[in-house]
């Protein structure tokens, strides 16, 4: 038996997803949601001090889309093949064994998602108060991921209308600060056509460097792989899901960048961390702070619903399998994954209130980047082991596509392991104690009949 044959084996068909509720465009929403973080409004000012070339710049964050698209190439051929919710965890316990899947589940299901969560509350609280200095970020950062919390503890219709609703908004408002900024914004002198000196700053090592940190500002690409099974035509959807919401991520991205310097002067942004507020006080004047940051604040209210969506399916689909977790795939008479919901809002608000979290997204990093390596990689091998395998979508450009992905990602984890080599071997630390855990708690095959025949 082949390890996709024994992943293939290790659960009854009829959790491959019934394919009931979300449509296309709320999962394109949850894409685009998770995607749009603070990134893409703190990165260029680190940019422009090695990179002092708009073509250049907007060239990085249009690889940046390029080898994202080349992600979701490969993850859509998984998930038409697998369609199960929980992404890494269900991708690559089929690729490869259900223990390597555990490795992906057991880090996304604790604090993956509880992490990012707490990381973006707490941007919310920040730029909250740049529109009201007297409240203090750490209750408002509280307050934001109760919310959506009950929100997704509604159920899945409530949740889609939400997350449907904060999308559009988020969406809206960043197209309304592009037309502002090129209306109202003064031109500065910057090219963005290609000139001399352009092609030494592609080559430069800064360039390469820029684009581990832009890839990041795109990480959440493959966001709807973790609600497969909640989508109607999963086949059909995810791909189509996928593709959208980063071509939309990936326009708003390069034309977010062209506005910042189009409206601001260079001198002003390199260096700086809040380049968006910098740019948004050069077009708007003394308001410029205020609007800015409560556009982010109401663009993250949809980030943080995104993540506290599709975080608990993880553990979800992991109680399904393993008895010892069977608590966490109890859903609520709204079909909510009510207790792996709780569990990760507790997570996140013990990374809140220790303000641990930052500490804890360094240590992880290297662990999701593994996974998605290896989850693309999975790609190529069941193309070689198991050529019969039915594929409804097959990934575009393979195997160039694949490939690229790949050597962009090894890259990253090349740079992780040289700068923070510390933060990296803890992170693979933790995958490697998802072993014991698997060991302890894996299905009893008696355990898995049972479970077949309560479904």
């Amino acid at each position: 038996m082949t390890a996709s044959e024994a992943g293939s084996a290790a659960w009854p068909g009829r959790h491959l997803g019934s394919g009931s509720g979300v449509s296309v465009l709320v999962a394109t929403a949850i894409v685009v949601a998770d995607m749009i973080g603070v990134g893409v409004f703190t990165s260029l000012g680190f940019q422009v001090k090695d990179i002092p070339s708009g073509f250049s710049i907007l060239l990085l964050w249009t690889v940046g889309g390029i080898v994202a698209l080349c992600g979701v190439f490969a993850y859509s051929e998984l998930g038409a093949m697998f369609p199960r919710s929980s992404g890494e965890y269900n991708f690559l316990s089929r690729a490869y064994h259900p223990a390597f899947g555990f490795l992906a589940g057991w880090v996304s299901a604790t604090v993956g998602f509880a992490a990012p969560v707490a990381l973006a509350a707490m941007a919310f609280g920040e730029y909250a108060k740049s529109v009201f200095p007297e409240l203090p970020p750490i209750p408002l950062a509280i307050g934001v991921v109760w919310l959506v919390s009950i929100v997704q503890l509604t159920g899945v219709k409530h949740s889609s209308t939400f997350q449907l609703v904060a999308t559009i908004l988020k969406v809206v408002l960043i197209v309304a600060f592009l037309v502002a900024g090129f209306i109202i914004g003064e031109r500065q002198p910057i090219n963005f056509l290609p000139v001399q000196g352009d092609f030494g700053h592609i080559t430069s090592a800064p360039f390469a460097i820029g684009l581990v940190f832009v890839m990041y500002s795109f990480s959440g690409w493959n966001a709807a792989t973790y609600i497969i099974g909640e989508m109607k035509t999963p086949q059909q959807s995810l791909p189509r899901a996928l593709l959208a919401g980063t071509l939309i991520v990936m326009v708003l991205y390069v034309a977010l960048n062209a506005v910042f310097l189009y409206a601001t002067p260079v001198a002003k942004l390199a260096g700086q961390l809040d380049v968006a507020s910098v740019a948004g006080t050069a077009i708007f004047g003394g308001l410029g702070g205020r609007i800015v940051g409560a556009m982010i604040c109401i663009g993250l209210i949809s980030s943080i619903s995104a993540m506290m969506w599709i975080g608990p399916r993880v553990m979800m689909t992991m109680g399904e399998d393993i008895p010892a977790l069977r608590v966490f795939s109890r859903k609520s008479r709204s079909g909510a994954p009510a207790y792996a919901i709780l569990l990760q809002l507790a997570v996140a608000n013990v990374l809140l209130f220790t303000r641990s979290f930052e500490a804890v997204l360094e240590f992880i990093q290297f662990s999701l980047l593994f996974c998605s390596f290896f989850t693309v990689l999975g790609v190529i091998k069941l193309r070689i082991t198991a050529p019969d395998l039915p594929r409804p979508y097959r990934a575009w450009g393979y195997p160039v596509t694949p490939l690229v992905f790949l050597l962009v990602t090894a890259f990253m984890m090349y740079y992780l392991l040289t700068e923070r080599p510390g933060q990296s071997l803890s992170s693979m630390l933790i995958m490697l104690s998802g072993l014991l855990i698997y060991a302890i708690f894996r299905k009893r095959p008696d355990a898995a009949t049972a479970s077949e025949n309560r479904a």
